[in-house]
C-alpha cells in the first residue's frame, strides 16, 4: 500500500490540518512542524496498519495525538520553567489589533483543560466531526459533545463574549464557536 499515490496525496493533503492541530497541542509552531513530520513518518512506517476506506485524517491525528501525550509525558520532567516566568519574558508586545485578539484567544484558549481544548481544536477549528473526533481521543461521542460546550462557555467567559456578533468576521473563530460540528 505505501507505493499507492493516493494513500500519498491523503497524508500530504492532511498536513495543514495537522499542523493546525499541533499548534494548538503543543502552542509552538516549531515543536508542531517537528509532531507532524514524526506522524507522518510513523503513518508512512506503519502505513501496512491502515484500513483502506477508513478517514485517514483521523487516523494521522490519532497518531499525532498519541505522539504529543507521549512526548508530554516526558518532556514534563525536563521542564525548568515551570511557572513560564522565562518564556514570558522572551515574548514581544504585538503591534497590531487582530494579533492583540489573537493571543487573547491563544491565552484563553490555553486555560481550557486539555481534554476541552483538543476536543474544541478538532470539532471546531479542524472540522471533524463529533464522532471522528470521538475515535481520535478515544472516547464516547457525548464525552466529546460535552466538552466541546464546555470548552466553548468556557471560552466566551474568558473572552467576554455575549453573542457570536462580538467575534466580528473572523470565520475560523466563528467556527471554533458555532455549534456546527458535524453529527
Amino acid at each position: 500500500m505505501s507505493g499507492d499515490p493516493f494513500v500519498r496525496e491523503a497524508m500530504l493533503a492532511a498536513v495543514p490540518s495537522l499542523r493546525a492541530f499541533a499548534i494548538s497541542l503543543s502552542a509552538n509552531v516549531d515543536r508542531a512542524d517537528d509532531l507532524v513530520q514524526e506522524t507522518l513518518l510513523r503513518a508512512w512506517a506503519n502505513i501496512d496498519s491502515f484500513e483502506p476506506g477508513t478517514n485517514m485524517s483521523a487516523w494521522l491525528f490519532t497518531i499525532l495525538r498519541n505522539l504529543f501525550r507521549s512526548e508530554y509525558r516526558k518532556r514534563r520532567r525536563e521542564i525548568a520553567d515551570s511557572d513560564g516566568s522565562y518564556a514570558d519574558s522572551m515574548k514581544t508586545q504585538p503591534e497590531q489589533s487582530s494579533r492583540v485578539e489573537f493571543e487573547e484567544f491563544r491565552e484563553a484558549l490555553a486555560k481550557l483543560p486539555s481534554d476541552q481544548r483538543e476536543a474544541l481544536v478538532l470539532v471546531g477549528a479542524s472540522g471533524f466531526s463529533y464522532e471522528e473526533a470521538a475515535t481520535i481521543c478515544g472516547c464516547a461521542v457525548g464525552t466529546i459533545k460535552s466538552r466541546v460546550n464546555r470548552a466553548r462557555t468556557r471560552l466566551a467567559e474568558l473572552l467576554s463574549i455575549e453573542s457570536i456578533e462580538d467575534l466580528g468576521p473572523d470565520r475560523e473563530l466563528r467556527a471554533v464557536f458555532s455549534g456546527s460540528g458535524r453529527s
